[in-house]
């Protein structure tokens, strides 16, 4: 089991959940977050003046996988969240001990579903 956290531009959502979709990865969570990285933030201009904006917009999608879901779900996002240009996002894959389904009690992979 793998837990996988994707940082992507808002923009590309639509596009990542309809490929996710298409890989048969339907359970996700999906948070408005804001952050910086490589892209640094940017200037805006205010009252005639330049206001740093260090912090951009993302969003954070959250997906708990079973083995064979990893390299699909991953090469989902990557296809689908892709622009070429700085602020893309990252895709971070973390190992996951274990997954309980609270309604049923059942425990690991089959708590994730299929």
């Amino acid at each position: 089991m793998k837990y996988i956290i994707a940082i992507i531009r808002p923009e590309k959502l639509e596009a990542v959940q309809a490929a996710l979709d298409a890989n048969e990865v339907h359970l996700q969570t999906v948070s408005n977050v804001h952050g910086c990285g490589t892209q640094r933030g940017y200037t805006e201009q205010f009252r005639g003046g330049q206001i740093p904006v260090r912090l951009v917009q993302k969003i954070k999608l959250e997906i708990a996988v079973n083995e064979k879901f990893v390299a699909p779900t991953v090469e989902a996002i990557s296809k689908a969240a892709y622009s070429g240009k700085i602020g893309d996002g990252k895709i971070f894959i973390l190992p996951m001990d274990d997954c309980i389904r609270i309604r049923t009690g059942e425990r690991g992979g089959v708590a994730i579903g299929p």
